[in-house]
């Protein structure tokens, strides 16, 4: 007999709660490749786009430099002149900065990772092993970092010697033109080059960020004992419960907390929708919806008739029908009172029905009171 797949085994998704613990410890999505490539990219694009800029500030700053006359020599500032000087190049210097520093910011924004935690500062003595570090280095994931980085290096490389070889034409010339033409040809091949490299380093980004996503869920995934573990560390919590029920109160009123303890039956969708009925023989001329809602106002109503001991019912069809057609405290409709009346008979016998082991029983909703869970009529 074949054994059984091991308790141990990672086969589950990570939970939610997996991930925001992971998050919390520094174990966030990130690329490296990403920031490099918006980095780049955003630079290549500044110099493409106010390069000239750069240069005729490069330009003045020299000729200011290599300016001077007898006043400069009798008044010699030298820190009033290197301020004067970087004054010069100042504005398009701090833009790149600018454009470099946003593009930084923006690759762990976009991958949701964006924020200061501080248990990843934490110390962690299992980082000073060196056994552990050996295991990084010469791991699975060590191994792939290898061969991206040699894979960026041919790919890179490869588009370095296509742009040489295309542009060693241009370069030969350099020599027979004018020194401003001659100039303005090298720099329209560089930010050429620039420009290439950048859409190349995007390129190996589009490829690692699936591939960090893909093995971040693998480190994340948990054995289907974590997953249980972790479902009584939370939903068994005496305190999340208690938390719950003050949330479950909270929704509705105080009216209408009362309204449902007085009710006579909680009918639900089962999880969507609860609708309140309460119908008293003498007093009440027909059944009076005096609670309704959905969502968390639903969760609510059936905790608060399980405190109130008001018996729930799973009619999904009728709880929608009566739910988008009567408002709280108004009668239900003429056409849903042979489907309410079986369902309150069983009601006021539930005790007896349950000795005898009785379901509850089949209710038909008329065509013209059929609703889906968002409200359109059903055929």
């Amino acid at each position: 007999m074949a054994d059984g797949p091991d308790k141990d085994e990672k086969t589950e998704s990570p939970t939610d709660k997996r991930r925001r613990d992971a998050a919390e410890k520094g174990d966030v999505l990130q690329s490296k490749e990403l920031g490099t490539a918006l980095v780049i990219v955003a630079g290549a694009a500044w110099i493409a786009l106010a390069g000239h800029a750069l240069v005729g500030a490069l330009e003045e700053m020299l000729a200011q430099g290599l300016s001077f006359g007898p006043e400069a020599v009798r008044d010699f500032d030298p820190a009033a002149a290197t301020l004067r000087l970087a004054m010069a190049i100042a504005v398009p210097v701090l833009a790149l900065f600018a454009m470099t520093l946003i593009a930084a910011i923006a690759a762990p924004a976009l991958l949701g990772s964006l924020g200061f935690r501080a248990k990843a500062f934490g110390f962690k003595p299992d980082k000073m092993n060196p056994l552990s570090g050996l295991k990084r280095v010469f791991g699975v994931n060590g191994l792939i970092e290898l061969v991206k980085s040699i894979a960026k290096v041919i790919l890179l490389g490869a588009i370095g010697a296509w742009l040489l070889r295309d542009q060693s034409h241009l370069l030969i010339g350099l020599s027979s033109q004018e020194i401003r033409p001659a100039l303005s040809s090298v720099g329209s091949s560089f930010v050429l080059a620039i420009l290439v490299m950048s859409m190349a380093l995007a390129l190996v980004a589009g490829i690692d960020v699936p591939a960090q996503i893909f093995q971040r869920a693998a480190r994340l995934r948990m054995s289907k004992q974590e997953v249980k573990e972790e479902h009584k560390q939370t939903e068994g919590s005496p305190e999340l419960k208690a938390a719950v029920r003050r949330r479950q109160h909270e929704v509705l009123r105080g009216s209408a907390r009362s309204a449902v303890a007085e009710a006579t039956v909680i009918l639900t969708n089962p999880t969507h929708f609860a609708v309140a009925l309460r119908y008293r023989p003498g007093e009440d001329a027909a059944p009076i919806v005096v609670a309704r809602g959905r969502g968390a106002t639903a969760d609510a109503i059936r905790a608060l008739a399980g405190e109130s001991d008001v018996p729930i019912l799973s009619y999904p069809q009728l709880a929608r029908a009566l739910y988008f057609t009567a408002r709280t405290g108004q009668v239900i409709r003429d056409d849903l009172y042979m489907a309410v009346a079986t369902v309150l008979a069983f009601v006021f016998n539930l005790d007896a029905a349950l000795a005898a082991g009785t379901v509850p029983p089949p209710i038909d909703v008329p065509p013209g009171a059929r609703f889906d869970e968002k409200g359109r009529p059903q055929a």
